[in-house]
């Protein structure tokens, strides 16, 4: 199987001179967590100059550099990852599978002939495995045992540290033995849109240390048990547009699987050439 056959045809671009404001309304409107990022010439050829995600604009408008700034003058180009991985659509769905784990990447832009025509994400590769048959394989053969986690008092500026040098896309949040949420990278760059809007500047920094992750989290989260099988979870991701999962047994937090890991699944069982 090649990627065409399994890649996003609709792309959502987004302009290196675009406000970071516009480029999370566009990722809101189409359910996606990062955008190419094009430079418009005056020959109106689209050149992929970088990409952006969620994980990004958290970093940045965290970071202590931007100081007071409103995200008003946060600008995709300064929030982008710059000259970002390609692939081909030629090529097969265990090579992409492999850069995405290799490189930690939950998506990377498909470009044929400097054209961009497509997206890949961990979605797709999810969506195109659904009826394979993955029962035999359990959420505890896959899944990261002893995940972080932070409590729901802890400060949100802790949490986004630890999502950045832990390189990871989610936390459970408890407290005690009791999952109380979980919270994400798109979590923290939403909240950080929203406090920098209605903030005063001069109250920005202690404002910012102040934030919980009880203030932010996720509740009410969706969880498996260790013993269901991948083929369910994989349904379930699909479904739910789920990037990950809690692991869940009699009442104790055991591990979290994430699309990551189906994608390090897939890579075994393809042929990668």
């Amino acid at each position: 199987m090649q990627v065409k056959d399994i890649m996003s045809r609709e792309v959502f671009l987004v302009d290196k001179d675009q406000n970071i404001q516009d480029a999370l309304k566009i990722m809101k409107k189409h359910k996606v967590s990062r955008l190419p990022v094009i430079n418009t010439n005056n020959d109106h050829i689209k050149e992929l100059v970088g990409i952006m995600t969620e994980k990004d604009i958290a970093r940045r408008l965290g970071s202590s550099r931007y100081g007071n700034l409103a995200p008003s003058h946060f600008y995709v180009s300064t929030v982008m990852s710059h000259v970002p991985l390609t692939i081909e659509s030629n090529k097969s769905i265990g090579v992409a599978a492999q850069i995405m784990v290799e490189n930690n990447i939950g998506g990377i832009p498909v470009v044929d002939g400097g054209e961009i025509k497509g997206m890949l994400t961990k979605t797709d590769f999810i969506n195109a495995t659904k009826g394979r048959s993955f029962q035999e394989i359990q959420v505890k053969d896959r899944m990261t045992t002893d995940p972080i986690t932070v409590g729901p008092q802890d400060r949100l500026v802790h949490a986004r540290r630890l999502i950045f040098d832990e390189d990871i896309g989610r936390l459970p949040v408890v407290d005690g033995d009791e999952l109380q949420g979980i919270v994400t990278a798109k979590d923290v760059a939403r909240s950080m849109i929203s406090f920098r809007k209605v903030v005063p500047d001069k109250y920005k920094p202690a404002r910012i240390r102040n934030l919980l992750v009880e203030d932010v989290m996720t509740q009410n989260v969706k969880t498996v048990s260790g013993n269901a099988s991948i083929e369910e979870v994989s349904n379930i991701m699909a479904e739910n547009k789920f990037n990950g999962l809690p692991v869940l047994d009699e009442g104790e937090l055991t591990g979290i699987i994430t699309k990551t890991d189906l994608i390090k699944l897939i890579v075994e069982r393809e042929e990668v050439h």
